[in-house]
């Protein structure tokens, strides 16, 4: 078996605030985080699929389908997009980084290569924060 990662990027918007709550609990809160007009990020993505070589072709996937996976199931949704308007996952949960990593995963999950199984997803946020997942423990 082996692991193999591949890399994407996308720029989006989102912010923090829960409806339940006032305006001074969201800001205390979410701080600066809370504007509801959004803050940018440049996310980084890391899709890792493990599996075994191919001995014919020498890979766990075919690349160019792996990446086409993620532009047409990530990118082409999330990119220059403000998540808590434009993305359907993000209407009613909140786009954290975590919760971004889950729901790249539910698009993944069953478009991996039959040969290959999904077993991680790293979402970038900034250079110092991000979220792993692996599943539904």
């Amino acid at each position: 078996m082996i692991l193999l990662t591949r890399r994407a990027e996308w720029s989006a918007s989102h912010y923090y605030w829960v409806d339940s709550w006032s305006e001074a609990q969201n800001r205390e809160r979410f701080g600066k985080c809370a504007n509801r007009n959004g803050h940018g990020h440049n996310y980084v993505l890391d899709v890792t699929v493990r599996g075994n070589v191919d001995p014919q072709t020498g890979f766990v996937v075919d690349l160019k389908w792996l990446k086409d996976v993620l532009e047409r199931e990530v990118i082409a949704v999330f990119d220059h997009r403000h998540l808590n308007l434009e993305v359907p996952e993000f209407r009613t949960l909140m786009p954290t980084t975590e919760n971004i990593a889950i729901a790249i995963w539910r698009r993944l999950a069953d478009k991996v290569s039959p040969a290959a199984t999904l077993h991680q997803v790293r979402v970038y946020e900034t250079p110092d924060l991000f979220a792993d997942y692996y599943g539904e423990a």
